[in-house]
């Protein structure tokens, strides 16, 4: 793994959340934001029938979302990464569709990745840059289809993300937010 790829991975994986920004909410008598837990490691291993000569390396992401007086959401997401070795990481969402979501956790022992039955999703490939401040940033809008738009901005830095999701559906933002969440790695 190349240095921009490792710094890259060093910051995502973990467990991060951002249980302090949703106190200080609460605090304020007005929570905004879910609770939201992301579980992220590397998860090469797990993937079979992989070619030799595929560069780049696979991430989980188990994805937990609380909205207030809802029940929690998950959403498992597989990342594909690569890097150009010098400052830009290529980010790519990609789906298991032949398994059952609930089952894709890092900590299941019995998970298999077949490469032959996993596809690239619609979110096309976001590219994330190294700063001279050694933080990653990106914006990126994928078209989900049916007039189905998310748009990622973040930056990433050692112990802390800061990701705002917009989802746009027709053009009509249905984000319940305007601010981003605010992880902090907590492991």
């Amino acid at each position: 793994m190349d240095k921009v790829l490792k710094r890259f991975t060093d910051i995502l994986c973990g467990t991060l959340d951002n249980q302090a920004q949703v106190d200080k909410e609460k605090a304020e008598g007005n929570q905004v934001h879910p609770y939201a837990k992301h579980v992220t490691d590397i998860c090469d291993h797990l993937i079979i029938n992989r070619p030799k000569d595929h560069e780049g390396i696979y991430v989980l992401e188990e994805s937990y979302y609380t909205y207030p007086g809802k029940p929690m959401d998950i959403k498992p997401l597989i990342f594909y990464l690569r890097s150009d070795g010098d400052r830009k990481v290529f980010l790519e969402s990609i789906k298991a569709p032949h398994l059952d979501p609930a089952t894709i956790t890092n900590d299941n022992d019995a998970l298999i990745l077949d490469y032959n039955k996993l596809e690239v999703g619609p979110f096309g490939t976001a590219e994330y840059t190294l700063q001279v401040t050694d933080q990653f940033t990106v914006n990126h809008i994928g078209d989900l289809g049916n007039g189905l738009t998310f748009q990622l901005t973040e930056t990433l830095s050692d112990g802390h993300l800061s990701v705002m999701e917009i989802v746009r559906q027709n053009g009509m933002k249905i984000t319940p937010y305007d601010t981003p969440i605010e992880y902090i790695k907590i492991n």
